[in-house]
């Protein structure tokens, strides 16, 4: 197997297994009622000051209505809160409760793990490699977005 394939073939593979392990941890955890998507939704909208949903929406890179879909169940599951604007009673804020406060941090506490167990067997000089490695796949998947 050939470089470019055996790249392609670890890209493809990695995505799917933390894809998978986000999954399966989610269905062991206290939030069980989540799923992937959902997770995303609530990492989306942070734990900061509320937001409207069409910058979740932008950041997501979805359509305001699939957002609204999630939101939906979101809300109904205790995750979000949906506040009218005072400034503009038109638009339509977001915010996480306690609970997706919680969900927020067991996620960012998953990612956390996730990135000491892959940079605990690095060198200084690898890790930054690989640093540099991940920003430049970073910029060639934002570049095909904003084609």
């Amino acid at each position: 197997m050939n470089i470019n394939s055996t790249i392609n073939d670890v890209l493809v593979k990695l995505f799917h297994e933390i894809m998978e392990i986000e999954e399966q941890a989610l269905k062991k955890g206290d939030f069980a009622d989540l799923t992937v998507n959902e997770m995303h939704v609530i990492e989306a909208i942070d734990v900061q000051e509320p937001k409207n949903m069409t910058s979740v929406a932008r950041s997501l890179h979805v359509t305001t209505g699939t957002l609204t879909i999630s939101i939906n169940g979101l809300v109904k599951k205790g995750y979000v809160d949906r506040i009218r604007s005072e400034e503009d009673r038109r638009v339509v804020l977001i915010s996480l409760t306690s609970k997706g406060r919680q969900a927020h941090a067991q996620h960012e506490q998953f990612h956390q793990e996730m990135v000491a167990a892959v940079l605990s067997d690095l060198e200084e000089e690898e890790q930054q490699t690989l640093e540099k490695v991940l920003q430049s796949l970073t910029k060639f998947f934002r570049q095909i977005q904003e084609a």
